[in-house]
């Protein structure tokens, strides 16, 4: 059974399980992940055997810092530096070639790795104990609504035999976001609190925003298919809009609090067992744009038919 490890101890008996092999859930800022050695392929398979996720999704590599990161990336550049000083630790994963030592299961068999250092310090303690590299894809199966409490990790691995550091809720709400600074332009792969905006500043120069058009295995996670994704059928409308039947969210019209209650609302709505939920989109947005974009694109997989 699942059990929530709490106190001074979770860290050592977290890194027990990591060195012998093992998967651990452990908090971060966005939402929860299903921690392993990111250098060991044997450790990574059980990570996508226990999400059920497809093995062309890659992973993110989750490190203390620059140091761990030079281990997992063939090159260190200019722009890594300069966004790692100013956003690290927290919810920015930098695209870059990876290191010949990561496995390829890692990153779907391509050449880049996403790579970040978490801002939870039960996380950042646990990769010092550790001492290396950790994957971290969110501690839901695949496709499901993603975790931001021990108790949602709890609930979807209720039958596995899954260590979870307790690190209380997730103070952002929202996966990081993903850019790729392996082109000539960076690129924002997928949209999250940190935007565009405060990337460009930081570079001094414009930042796409997009997938890539040429063919090839995918640079970050969540882009394939629907995710986040509740049992129940999730429908969004507008406010004043005529309300279908279902249990009813409305959101913050504050971006960052409705980032950060968003996935808990709809584990929330989810398990009254309605026939859907209905997600009640502000008519009034305060915040940055380009969180609201994040939220919206969450929520636009959530609702996906597919």
């Amino acid at each position: 059974m699942a059990r929530v490890l709490g106190g001074p101890e979770a860290i050592a008996q977290g890194v027990q399980t990591l060195r012998a092999g093992g998967v651990v859930a452990f908090p971060t800022e966005t939402v929860y992940g299903l921690g392993a050695d990111a250098l060991n392929a044997d450790a990574v398979a059980r990570v996508f055997e226990l999400k059920g996720r497809p093995s062309d999704n890659p992973l993110i590599a989750h490190v203390a810092g620059e140091a761990m990161a030079r281990r997992v990336v063939a090159e260190w550049t200019p722009d890594a530096q300069r966004l790692a000083e100013r956003f690290w630790p927290g919810p920015l994963t930098l695209v870059l070639p990876r290191a010949d030592a990561l496995p390829e299961a890692v990153t779907a068999g391509g050449p880049t790795v996403g790579v970040r250092a978490p801002a939870h310090p039960l996380t950042l303690a646990l990769l010092e104990a550790f001492g290396g590299p950790l994957v971290g894809p969110s501690a839901n199966r695949s496709g499901r609504i993603s975790p931001t409490t021990p108790d949602h990790v709890e609930q979807a691995f209720a039958d596995d035999d899954l260590p979870i550091m307790d690190g209380g809720a997730c103070a952002r709400g929202i996966e990081s976001t993903v850019l790729d600074l392996t082109a000539e332009t960076p690129r924002v792969l997928r949209p999250g609190v940190v935007t565009p905006g405060e990337i460009g500043a930081v570079l001094g120069r414009d930042v796409a925003v997009g997938s890539h058009s040429t063919a090839g295995p995918e640079r970050s996670p969540g882009r394939l298919g629907p995710h986040y994704r509740p049992a129940a059928p999730v429908v969004l409308i507008q406010t004043g809009e005529p309300e279908p039947a279902g249990a009813r969210i409305e959101l913050s019209k504050d971006a960052d609090a409705c980032a950060a209650m968003l996935y808990d609302a709809l584990h929330r709505a989810d398990a009254a067992g309605p026939i859907r939920i209905v997600v009640v989109l502000p008519a009034e947005r305060r915040g940055d744009p380009a969180v609201w974009d994040a939220i919206l694109e969450r929520l636009g997989r959530a609702s996906h038919p597919g």
